[in-house]
């Protein structure tokens, strides 16, 4: 479970950037006192076009940054009070690989169980099922800077779940993967679903949103202009595509801020 309320999150600025941007104030606001649920067992869509908000919003999930004010629990702790806690009880697949260099797959994914207290048997065990499942096993033990971008991606996304985390949180998970690759993903997808897990999932490609998610959440520039299940945001579409249908929501909130 996710619940944020509230959520209010600014950033200073330097002399520099205030002078460069022709802003008066210190400081921007990034996330706008914004509020939202995941429930287990459901996927919940963030979307937002580019400096929109949402991985601000994510990382604050993830214990990366501290809101301004706001709560924010996730898996019944709270990220501020309990954030080696949530760290322990949640799988965050960022929008940057961030995997070291000179290690192997097998390596990283090894000190990553090692780093949950997987005993040996069931890292071996989920090993097997993910790298199966993802194609990682003929590149297993190349260094990861020999790797392409979509290898490197299947090997992040096997570190954010090794631990069989309640929460998971996607990034742009099909970024740099190829059709089949990302089919593998969707499916995935799908299983923290069916495992009950709560699953957030941020993604500018609406045709996985259409199909994955059962709730959507549409914030811009830091402020929630659209928060509903998915299948009203379906019946309530008024343009031809449900991309349309986003680029009008954003555009219709521009035009009334």
């Amino acid at each position: 479970m996710i619940s944020v309320e509230n959520l209010f999150k600014t950033f200073k600025i330097s002399k520099i950037q205030k002078k460069e941007s022709g802003l008066m104030t210190d400081e921007i606001i990034a996330v706008n006192s914004i509020s939202f649920e995941c429930k287990e067992g459901e996927i919940t869509g963030l979307l937002g076009p580019n400096g929109a908000g949402k991985t601000t919003t994510l990382r604050i999930l993830a214990t990366l940054l501290k809101p301004t004010s706001g709560s924010v629990i996730v898996n019944n702790f709270d990220v501020l009070k309990n954030e080696n806690e949530v760290r322990k009880s949640i799988g965050f697949l960022t929008g940057s690989t961030a995997l070291y260099p000179r290690l192997t797959p097998n390596e990283i994914i090894d000190y990553v169980g090692y780093i949950y207290g997987l005993s040996p048997r069931l890292l071996k065990e989920r090993k097997k099922k993910y790298f199966d499942l993802l194609d990682i096993n003929f590149f297993a033990d190349k260094q990861i800077d020999t790797l392409s971008t979509g290898m490197k991606q299947k090997v992040s996304i096997v570190r954010t779940i090794i631990h069989d985390p309640k929460v998971v949180i996607f990034d742009e998970p099909t970024s740099g993967l190829d059709v089949i690759s990302a089919e593998h993903i969707i499916n995935l997808i799908s299983d923290c679903k069916m495992e009950g897990k709560t699953v957030i999932l941020s993604s500018h490609i609406m045709s996985e949103v259409n199909l994955l998610c059962d709730n959507l959440v549409v914030i811009n520039k830091g402020i929630v202009c659209y928060k509903n299940e998915m299948k009203d945001f379906r019946y309530q579409a008024k343009a031809n595509t449900l991309t349309q249908e986003f680029i009008n929501i954003i555009k219709n909130k521009n035009n009334n801020a």
